[in-house]
């Protein structure tokens, strides 16, 4: 995997908490949406590797780098998030392999927090896939599955706090306003865009404390990096299809070689989808050979899969064997 010199710094370790915001504010700011080329199979993307600065953390990385907090983390394992240390490698897994859902619209897959906007083809050029990380919602207010759509769209837009969101508030001694007005200190930051979910203000949208994205922090919304939410602000139209769903576990084809990626399921969630289970990911491997004979599976790298749920892709099958042709 290449190596990117980085030689920006970070902020230094502080503690969890209001530091952590403070972390988030002085961190460099987010990357471009990753517009990622459509082929036949159903992995995009390309791994990569950084080397770690003397002030760099996981949370700067991870926003430098177009990623979520829990994906860098899980694709680090026994690396410090506050001090990963200088000349630490850091795995970028910017490689994954795509949610099975139709590819149009948005798709937003909650256990691995990414958000997925298929635009459509156009005439003579290839069709892409442009992806964002996104905090989802936490313990009681779910992020809810099904099909929706964006019902309207608002730039610079009053935050008008759910009731339940004013409760929860008050308990901690925090008396929310009826109304927050546009600007810094609005939680929706610079835009968002409504889902039409009946029964709740079910929203896409920017903040103005970006230390959640990539983790379950929200009352149910689907939240952005600032920068990330105008890119796809300008994308996405009125109407534009919305799926979310829950698939802790996927499998999916690359040139003729069948990997599987494991995520950790949602926590405190009343989620109707079982949790991912060994017997479930067999499940998906088998129905995927039988849809496609291949060389025969390692099991054992499924199971090493599923122990680590690393959430990056894993094959399980060999590689094929280019075919020479006779004289």
């Amino acid at each position: 995997m290449p190596v990117t010199r980085d030689g920006r710094g970070g902020a230094r370790r502080r503690g969890i908490g209001a530091g952590m915001a403070l972390l988030w504010s002085l961190a460099a700011t987010a990357a471009p949406a990753a517009v990622l080329p459509l082929g036949e199979g159903d992995l995009v993307g390309t791994a990569s590797e950084v080397t770690a600065q003397r002030d760099d953390t996981l949370i700067d990385l991870a926003r430098r780098h177009g990623l979520g907090y829990e994906e860098i983390v899980r694709a680090n394992p026994g690396v410090d998030p506050w001090l990963p240390g200088e000349g630490t490698v850091v795995h970028l897994p910017l490689r994954r392999v795509l949610p099975d859902a139709p590819r149009e619209g948005i798709v937003v897959n909650l256990p691995e927090h990414r958000l997925y906007y298929f635009p459509p083809a156009k005439a003579g050029e290839a069709r892409v896939v442009v992806t964002f990380p996104v905090a989802i919602g936490k313990m009681d207010w779910e992020t809810p599955l099904g099909v929706t759509r964006i019902a309207d769209k608002v730039r610079n837009p009053a935050w008008y706090p759910p009731d339940s969101v004013r409760r929860a508030h008050a308990k901690k001694g925090d008396i929310l306003p009826a109304v927050v007005p546009p600007g810094p200190d609005n939680p929706l930051g610079s835009r968002k865009m409504r889902l039409a979910i009946p029964g709740g203000a079910y929203l896409i949208h920017g903040t103005n404390k970006p230390a959640g994205i990539g983790m379950q922090a929200t009352a149910g919304c689907l939240r952005l990096y600032p920068e990330h939410i105008e890119e796809l602000f300008e994308l996405v139209a009125i109407g534009t299809p919305v799926r979310i769903v829950n698939q802790p576990q996927k499998v999916g084809w690359d040139g003729g070689r069948l990997y599987v990626e494991v995520h950790r399921p949602l926590e405190n969630t009343d989620s109707p989808v079982v949790e991912p289970d060994r017997t479930a990911l067999a499940r998906l491997v088998a129905a995927a050979v039988r849809a496609r004979p291949a060389a025969p599976v390692t099991w054992s790298r499924a199971e090493h899969a599923f122990e680590l749920a690393e959430g990056v892709p894993v094959p399980v099958t060999p590689e094929p064997v280019a075919q020479v042709s006779g004289p």
